[in-house]
């Protein structure tokens, strides 16, 4: 049976969101935009200071502007 998980990370006034199924992410972020004033940055490339590369194998964090 496939379940449907969607996670929400918050910090201050700042949301990623992420999950394993793409309709019910664009769902989700459809009913948030309906309720309050946000709008979709797209792709998550930094959060934090941590960069976010996307690659066919994963995802990779990085923090090489720190060292």
């Amino acid at each position: 049976m496939f379940k449907t998980r969607i996670v929400v990370l918050v910090y201050v006034d700042d949301l990623i969101v992420a999950g394993n199924d793409c309709h019910a992410i664009k769902y989700f972020k459809a009913y948030l935009h309906a309720y309050f004033h946000m709008k979709d940055l797209g792709p998550l490339k930094y959060f934090l200071g941590v960069e976010v590369a996307h690659s066919s194998s994963g995802i990779y964090l990085c923090q090489r502007k720190y060292p």
